[in-house]
């Protein structure tokens, strides 16, 4: 009822936002013969004279009519593309620094060429942040053509690029890149020895493609700068051995008040719910016979109970192929949110090194943080933010909490034509998958192009395995082959075309459809489990159904699945087992599909609370990096050097005066400042401390 009431209050306030802003883009509209009419060589000069506007004193609001009319005919001659109406909203609402909710296939990568181009007359730069080198390679080549052909310099920032290369690219008008990327790009900023090796120039407005994604998903981990530790990895080897001697006891959620030796039979626990490893009594019995030591507690032994808790954690929580991959001799961090590898990116607290000893690959050195920064504070930065989604009015709240930004759905341009089917539900996974099988062949054999959906890189592997029984042609997208994206993206809209992929086709993949298979009912998105997040269902079932294309989607639960098994299985399966259902039946209810959704709210609200604790500890250390970074700036530019020595001194010297006697005082100026005290003992006891100083 409180969701209806929320949902029906925010519904409102996004009609009379949009009803509002139209005023503004009629004004755009309005102006499209007259652009319309000029030659090319009369189209780009407008960008000289909109900057000219701006120094004679106008304000960007002032002229964001002209310059979105110029933008739009721009586009419409570079890329064959004019923005909608609703895209020109969508412009509008970015410009204002808020959030534009544009459902998927809205085509928010041309939106924001809108505003870009207008904020990029001011020649502070404008960064444009994507999720992947991939998307943000792809835009910025796609984009850059209607920037270049307006006189704009386009910058790109991936994974590959030199110092040198990411000087040039944030020296451009409009910068395109990873979150990661800039953000590591800022902390080493702040980490260099001379002024010429800084890349980034400052931090005015970024527009932010999929930042449900970026501010909310990745918001859980800090970006942080390691450098080499001088632990010894023998430690961890050793710990990894021990571990796969022990028996390990899954539970759903660990009851702390019960007794862990009386109540669970194994060595350790792995509670599944809370991604927590803990030692029993008989465990830590067997660590002391193992490592012989008398008391496995003793603050002596605290770094052996380290790495054996980072070892039955490796082995008992974290799975290949999910959480992570092996590739080249490298333990490579999944993404669970995009299904993407994280290069560059290592678990922290030794955790990295213990899955290193148990898939027994190189143990590299634990490292010590250099430097870190959680996007929240990253973000902050920037004195205007705006961001894209196709799904965030679920987190409307924590977007406002967070980072003031406050959410504004957009209208789509046609209806939507996609059939959104109920949740069927079996009870075993077996049962679910036979099913999923089913379907695939029915969809297949009609032509109809089939995106099967997986949560993680072991379950797209065990789908393809199936489909090869049954001999059904297929390809398989998930991080172990993203070399092949573009290409596997660009097949699977096509007749009778089958796809399986983890969450990386979830987001800003474009999947273009035929006139035959608009014919056979257009892409039918198969998900074969719930993710935690219904964010990520709702973008998966959004790459069907695009710009009023048919299509349809149904997602395959059992009870068997892991957010059913953590969250919601037990009252489902009773129900269930009374009314008699038996394994590979199938059930469409309203109540369970409830339930579900009842689940991932839980787990949403459980990680909300993880980012609001990280971001509270970060805001602490943020005011100390804030000061020192500022500090250091200052000293790197030759910036108010003369002010900040004259600081330090007065601080040093009211804390002389304010904790000694003259004579202990007389001593600390001669120790530290080299010099007499410039007051006899009379003058020194009766002053105040402010006026001495």
């Amino acid at each position: 009822m409180a969701n209806k009431f929320v949902t029906a209050i925010f519904g409102d306030y996004s009609k009379k936002e949009v009803k509002r802003v139209k005023k503004t883009a009629d004004k755009v509209l309005a102006l499209e013969d007259k652009y319309a009419a000029m030659s090319d060589k009369e189209l780009t000069s407008q960008t000289d004279i909109l900057k000219g506007r701006l120094a004679n004193g106008e304000t960007l609001d002032d002229i964001l009519p002209d310059a979105f009319a110029v933008c739009r005919e721009g586009a419409w001659r570079v890329l064959g593309m004019k923005h909608f109406p609703v895209q020109i909203i969508g412009g509008i609402v970015l410009h204002q620094g808020r959030i534009a909710e544009m459902k998927t296939g809205e085509g928010k990568t041309l939106v924001a060429t809108l505003p870009a181009y207008l904020n990029a007359l001011t020649g502070e730069g404008v960064h444009i942040v994507t999720v992947n080198d991939y998307l943000a390679k792809r835009d910025s080549e796609w984009m850059g053509k209607l920037y270049r052909f307006l006189g704009l310099k386009v910058g790109l920032i991936i994974h590959e690029k030199t110092n040198e290369q990411r000087q040039d690219a944030y020296n451009a008008d409009i910068t395109y890149g990873t979150n990661n990327e800039m953000g590591f790009d800022y902390l080493r900023d702040n980490m260099v020895q001379y002024k010429e090796e800084k890349v980034q120039r400052g931090h005015v407005f970024a527009i932010v493609d999929e930042v449900d994604s970026i501010l909310i998903d990745e918001a859980r981990t800090p970006l942080i700068i390691s450098g080499k530790g001088e632990q010894s990895t023998d430690l961890y080897r050793q710990a990894n051995a021990f571990a796969k001697t022990l028996k390990m006891v899954k539970v759903a959620k660990m009851d702390e008040k019960q007794d862990t030796e009386s109540t669970y039979d194994g060595d350790y626990i792995v509670d599944e719910k809370a991604k927590t490893a803990t030692l029993t009594q008989d465990g830590v019995k067997k660590a002391e016979e193992y490592f012989h030591v008398e008391n496995l507690m003793d603050i002596d032994n605290t770094t052996l109970l380290h790495h054996i808790d980072q070892a039955i954690k490796a082995n008992g929580v974290m799975r290949r192929d999910i959480d992570y991959v092996v590739t080249d001799g490298q333990v490579k961090i999944v993404d669970e949110f995009t299904g993407r590898i994280m290069e560059g990116r290592r678990y922290n607290e030794g955790l990295h090194q213990a899955i290193e000893a148990k898939e027994g690959v190189k143990v590299e050195h634990e490292s010590k943080t250099l430097a870190t920064i959680t996007f929240q504070n990253y973000f902050r930065l920037y004195k205007k933010l705006s961001g894209m989604t196709g799904t965030a009015s679920t987190e409307a709240p924590e977007f406002s909490e967070i980072y003031k930004l406050d959410v504004v759905e957009i209208p789509t341009n046609k209806p939507l034509a996609r059939i959104d089917h109920p949740d069927v539900i079996f009870q075993t996974e077996r049962g679910k998958y036979h099913n999923v099988i089913e379907k695939i062949k029915e969809c297949h054999e009609k032509g109809q192009p089939v995106l099967a959906g997986t949560i993680s890189i072991e379950k797209s592997e065990l789908l393809s395995k199936m489909l090869k029984k049954e001999h059904i042609p297929h390809n398989v997208l998930n991080a172990k082959n993203h070399e092949r994206e573009a290409e596997i993206i660009a097949q699977a809209g096509k007749f009778g075309a089958v796809t399986i992929a983890t969450n990386m086709a979830g987001r800003g993949t474009d999947i273009k459809l035929t006139p035959e298979v608009k014919a056979a009912g257009g892409l039918a998105i198969i998900g074969t489990e719930r993710h935690e997040s219904r964010r990520v269902d709702r973008q998966l079932r959004g790459r069907a159904g695009r710009q009023g294309d048919p299509g349809s989607s149904v997602f395959y639960v059992s009870l068997e699945d892991k957010l059913m098994r953590l969250f919601a299985s037990e009252r489902i399966a009773k129900v269930m087992d009374r009314l008699g259902f038996e394994d590979g039946e199938r059930i469409e209810s309203p109540m369970i599909s409830k339930s579900i959704e009842r689940a991932q709210r839980k787990v949403e609200e459980n990680n909300f609370g993880i980012r609001k604790h990280l971001l509270e500890y970060d805001d602490v250390m943020n005011r100390q990096r804030t000061v020192i970074y500022e500090k250091r700036r200052h000293a790197l530019m030759g910036e108010r050097i003369g002010m900040d020595i004259a600081n330090i001194i007065w601080d040093r010297v009211l804390n002389i005066v304010n904790n000694n006697d003259f004579f202990g005082a007389k001593e600390e100026f001669l120790k530290v400042l080299a010099m007499e005290i410039p007051f006899n003992e009379d003058e020194y006891e009766n002053g105040r401390r402010e006026d001495l100083a």
